[in-house]
Order: structure tokens, then sequence, then C-alpha cells
């Protein structure tokens, strides 16, 4: 049955670009396909339409494509050297070999050897010949058609022997490609199957497996001692350490009991578990990985972009030189033909440009792959080379540097006559309408003390941006908020004696609000935030590896802004600061040194978050909008994360520069010697070969980079 409208399907054996790029053509041609667009780097294609899978393959036949629904289990692997297509190459090797001795053997005999090579031709290069050939007739230049050109110039010149080394070296070549890609993929492909695929369900007095398909939102799901979550949850009964480094790379346990969130794919530890399932399998935080993963996978770094520009002028150039070499001498200065034709068809040999295509996207895919499986979201290739050029880092404070779990360390009550717990319940009160970290702090205290703030109606609740909060209580109208919230809404002053202890606690780290209304001031509430074990040896590594600048930009007063970056070891500090100042630093941060990188908790600071040149969220796991929103998301609270992503960064784009260098510089180097007849056929296939084998063993060295 047809499949309609839009559709994404993995695919499995994509392993060039050129293949890509004419599978891609292959099906949009398809009758009833109105769109399709293909992600080298995830091996997916999006399909928005009507066709089936038989047809897609029969688009994909040419590369032996195998195509399967986006969700469906990956394929069980043949074993590398069990592929239909690498039998026929050794296959195809071992004719070769048995021609080349009945060549030495019998120099007579050479009809023999001949009716060798040309089998070995055909086995090992059927697939390339059609492919070639068709290309040909329609002036569509790739590796496919310089190699199919080259190859039947040979035969031409009666250069069997070399005309069969370059089909079985070419395919030995497209082999490891395939292989190497493959390999590059796995490290997302194991993510998606980190979650099992069913889970014991708990409905009404009944426990079943269900497989992750059928289970609803609202489900129990019971996880044992040893077991690992299939789906997205909140804990209801039990408690115990989860293993969570396969979502957020954090390599320590983490204690949850009742109300804590759990995510598929995290490993329980010694307590039964009953979890609430509160995402569908397809929306889960590991589902959302790999698929912004994949997205990231798709999107164009700049040296890519540059490759594929680069790409579509260098192949049609080759066939030029080609033509040129083994037209001009024989005509100008009464040269051999077949010599020279030789040396043009050397020159379609080593011009074929696997090496300088596959130079970038394995370099991206792998770091992307590699990133994720370490518990860093990097959204695309542009964002991983931007990483790698960063200069200067503006932190939040508030749960980036700090841990965001405000305290109540001080209540001192500035009236008397009025009790801390009829002062504690009209903050509770305010602070229950407001989304603020730190009115969490006021009504965890609150309610440790039993306190029934929420009898207290609150009526035209108002937030002050950067400032505080308002709302009438019983007619009257109450503010709490930063100290100058009350200078400048109400005209208040303070005394000396609490302008004192005001300084006092922000001098010792603390963020210090006030309550009051519009005639006096009720109350101080001084509210500690921990900073982060990790804070202080990260930004010393990002110092070590050459960050110019560090920053820490905060609402919070300057006196507690101090505290906090004196013991996390930023460069400078900026406090008090409005969602706009924050932005405006930005700007003018990135005059100065050029690409400024920010880091937050991917809601607030949303402006400077945007305007940076890579925007960091902090905590992406169970975030929607961190994930969605940054363009590189830490997926644990952990900000070591960060040094690692760095480093990650420059090395990828190190390989990449490397791999287009030697690319260029060993097609260089062989075009040199062609011209001179020191490079044989079989020659420049090995070289091409030989730098295809370097680049994407280069690049598979990024799997190795580790926190």
């Amino acid at each position: 049955m047809a499949e309609s409208q839009s559709k994404t399907y993995r695919i499995q054996g994509l392993s060039c670009t050129n293949c890509a790029a004419k599978f891609e053509n292959n099906v949009r041609d398809l009758e009833g396909v109105k769109v399709a667009k293909i992600n080298f780097g995830a091996s997916k294609i999006s399909i928005q339409g009507s066709t089936t899978i038989e047809e897609i393959e029969k688009a994909g036949a040419f590369d032996n494509l195998k195509i399967r629904d986006e969700q469906e289990q990956v394929m069980e692997k043949e074993p590398f050297w069990k592929q239909k297509e690498n039998i026929k190459v050794v296959f195809s090797a071992i004719l070769l070999l048995i021609s080349w001795i009945l060549d030495k053997q019998y120099s007579d005999g050479s009809n023999m050897s001949v009716i060798g090579y040309a089998a070995a031709i055909l086995v090992g290069g059927y697939s390339l010949f059609i492919n070639g050939l068709k290309n040909l007739v329609r002036l569509r230049f790739d590796m496919h058609t310089l190699m199919t050109v080259a190859i039947i110039g040979a035969a031409v010149l009666g250069e069997w022997g070399e005309g069969a080394t370059v089909v079985i070296l070419f395919a030995i070549s497209e082999a490891l490609e395939k292989y190497s890609m493959d390999k590059a993929r796995n490290s997302i492909e194991s993510l998606m199957n980190i979650a099992p695929k069913e889970a014991l369900i708990r409905r009404g007095h009944h426990e079943m497996m269900v497989a992750v398909d059928e289970i609803e939102v609202g489900d129990t799901m019971i996880v044992k001692p040893g077991q690992k979550l299939a789906m997205d949850g909140r804990i209801t009964k039990g408690a115990s350490t989860l293993n969570q480094a396969a979502i957020t790379g954090e390599s320590e346990p983490i204690f949850k009991t009742v109300e804590g969130e759990v995510f598929a794919g995290t490993l329980n530890g010694e307590g039964l578990l009953e979890v609430e399932v509160t995402k569908r399998v397809e929306d889960t935080t590991i589902a959302k990985i790999i698929h912004l993963v994949e997205e990231a996978q798709a999107e164009k770094a700049p040296s890519q972009a540059f490759v594929d520009r680069f790409a579509k002028f260098y192949t049609p150039a080759i066939m030029l030189i080609a033509l040129a070499i083994a037209v001009i001498p024989p005509l100008v200065i009464n040269g051999e033909w077949s010599e020279w034709i030789y040396r043009g068809l050397a020159v379609l040999v080593v011009g074929c440009p696997c090496a300088l295509v596959i130079s970038t996207p394995i370099a991206i895919v792998t770091a992307i792959g590699n990133a994720a499986k370490n518990g860093v979201l990097i959204k695309g290739g542009v964002h991983l080379e931007e990483a790698g050029a960063i200069k200067a880092i503006a932190f939040d404070k508030t749960g980036t540097l700090t841990k965001g779990i405000p305290e109540v360390t001080d209540f001192t009550v500035l009236v008397d006559g009025v009790s801390e717990q009829e002062v504690l319940g009209i903050a509770a009160a305010l602070e229950s309408c407001s989304q603020h970290p730190l009115a969490t702090a006021i009504l965890q205290k609150a309610e440790s003390q039993n306190m029934d703030y929420h009898s207290l109606v609150v009526e035209d609740f108002t937030a002050i941006t950067g400032k505080g909060i308002k709302g009438t209580i019983n007619r009257e109208v109450y503010y709490i908020g930063k100290p100058h919230l009350f200078e400048e809404e109400g005209g208040l002053a303070f005394s000396e004696d609490v302008r004192i202890q005001i300084n006092d606690y922000q001098n010792e780290g603390k963020t210090v609000m006030v309550l009051g209304n519009q005639i006096k001031l009720l109350a101080l509430i001084a509210v500690a935030d921990e900073i982060r074990e990790s804070s202080k040896e990260a930004i010393r590594k990002l110092h070590a590896l050459g960050i110019e600048k560090t920053i820490m930009l905060t609402g919070d007063n300057i006196g507690t802004a101090k505290a906090i970056g004196a013991v996390a070891g930023v460069h400078e500090i900026q406090a008090e600061l409005l969602p706009q100042d924050k932005l405006a630093f930005i700007k003018q941060w990135k005059q100065k040194y050029n690409r400024v990188a920010m880091i937050g908790d991917g809601v607030n600071d949303a402006p400077a978050l945007a305007a940076s040149t890579v925007g960091i969220a902090m905590g992406g796991a169970g975030t929607d909008t961190a994930l969605e929103t940054a363009d590189i998301a830490l997926i644990g609270d952990d900000l070591s994360k960060l040094p690692y992503t760095i480093r990650l960064s420059r090395k990828t784009l190190k390989i990449i520069k490397q791999n287009i260098t030697f690319s260029l510089a060993i097609k260089i180097l062989a075009l040199l010697l062609i011209a001179p007849g020191w490079l044989t056929l079989w020659m420049a296939i090995f070289a091409d070969m030989g730098a295809t084998l370097l680049v994407t063993l280069n690049s598979l060295r990024l799997l190795r980079i580790k926190e």
C-alpha cells in the first residue's frame, strides 16, 4: 500500500555524497513524490507525496541501498566481509591474480590473461560502468564517470591489467568509505538502542509487558532494580539511584525519589520504582536528542559548503585537463597518441574527488555523534565550527555558575509588632504567582513551617522586569524585589542600619530581597545560591585553552556577584543588569572579540543568547525550550562539558583543514607526476584510495576525544 503525505525513511548503505545526490533525484522523479530531501549525515530521506518502500529501493538500486521506516529497528547488518559487494571485490581480485600469473607465465598466452582481466573488470566494475555510462550520456560528471572513461580507455589501449587493477582498487576504496561512514554514524544508531522496546505496565490490577509504541501518557511503569527505563516519566513510588550517563553524560548516578523526573534509557540502581509515564515514545528526551542530532548532521558547516561549491567546478576541470593532456602534446609536439592518452586517463583516475568530497561530512558526523554520547547536543556543523573559534564566553549566574537551587538563609523583620509568620505569609503568597528562581526559596521556607499562604488572595499581580513583583492582598499593595525597587517605585528611603545590613548580606554572596508596601519596609530576605562544584574547574580549563575573556552577567547585586565571581574565577563581572543590558554587552563584546558565546538556561536571557555567536543552554534534559532554542545544549547540568565541547570543536576544525589540505595536495602532487609519465593508472587509483582512507581514519580520531 502506498504511503502518503510527509514521511521519513532510514537508508542503509549510503556512503558517497554524489550517490546521495543521485538517489535524491531518482526519488524525486518517482510518480507521486512531490518533494524529496536527503540527510546524508544521518542517512535519512524525507519524502512528501505518495510512494512505497519498494519504489524507493528501486530508486537506490544503483548503489544497493536498503530502506526502512524511520521508527523501525536497525536492520541486522551483515559482517563487512560477507556483504555481496565485498564478495564481488574478492572474487574480482582472485581473477586479477590468476590473469597476472598467466600473463607472466605465458608471454604469448595473452588471450587467456586478457579474458581473465576482462572478467575481473566486469565482476568488480559492473555497477560502476552502468552508472558511469548513464552519467556520460547525460553529461553528468562525477567520480563514476571519470573512472568509467579511464577504464574503457585503458582497455582500448590494451592495458587490460591496469584497467582491472583500477576497478578493484576503486571498489576497495568505496567499500572502506562505506565502512567508515557506517562507523561514524554508529554513535547515533547506538543511541537508538539505549531504551528498551517494551516495559512492564500496570493497568488496573494487572501487570503486563507492553511495547513502547502502545504505552500511553498516564500509564504506570514498573521498573525493577538493574533495569533500564523505557519511557520518560515522574516517580510516584519508590527511590533509587539512576545512571543517566547515556542521556546527560554524567559519570555519577543521581539519587531520585517521589516526584523526581526520569528519562528513557537511564539505568535503575537498587530500588523498585513506579513511574507515571509523561511522554509518548516519540517525544521522550532521548528521541528528541536523536532527532535533533540527525537534523544537525544535515546542516552543512561553512567548510563543507566550500568543498561542495569547489567540487562542482573541480570534476569538469579534471575532465578538461585530462583531454588537454591526451590531445595537445600529440598535435603540438608530435607525441605518441597512445602514450599521452594513457597519461590523460591517469589524470581522470587521480582526479577522482572521493577524498575531498568526504573530508568534511565524515568529520562533522563523527564529532556531533561523539558529543551526543558525552551529553552535549550540537545543533549543526556551523555551530561546531563557530564554537572552535570562540574567544570570549559570557556566563549567566543563576543556574549556570550556581546550582540554581536558592535557599533562604536570613529573614529579618523590620517592623515592630509584626510577626515573622505574618510577613513570610505575604511574601509566599506573592511569590506563588511568580516564575522567578528565587521564588522557590521563599515558598520552600513557608512550606517548611507549614504555613497556609494559599488562603491569602493576590490581586492585580504584576512582574516588574528586572526589579521584582507587586500585588494587592486585602486591598493593600505589596512589593517584593531588589532594594532599589522601593526607591524607584515608592520613593521609600532606607535607614543607615538597613543599608549596612543589606551590604553585609551581599558581601557574603547572598541575594537580598526587600518586602514592603507603599508606606514602609517590612522585611529583608537573604537568599543564597550555592556555586556549582564544576564551575571553578571548568573556567580554569577554559582559560588554559586560551579563551581570552570570561564574563559573568547577572541581574543580581554587585556584592553577591563579586563573591560568586571571585570563587568561580571569571575575568570580569557585570551585575544589576536587565535583559536589554545583557544584550548590549554581548553586542559590545562581539565587536571587540568577534566571536562570543553566551551560556545560560535557554529560557531567560533569550535576547543575549540569540545575539551571541553561539548560544549554549544548560541542562537540556527534559527541557524542550533549551533543546529547541540553543545552538548547543549541555544535556546535564554540568559545566565541565564546556571545555570538552571547545576542545572537540577545535579538533574538528583542525581535522577538516588537514583533510582538505591533504586531499588537494595529493591531487596536485599526483598531477605533477603524471606529466613526465611517472605515475601509472594503478598508482593513480592507489594514491586516490590512500587519500580517501587517510582522510577517513583522520576523521575517526574524533571518536577518541573524551571529557
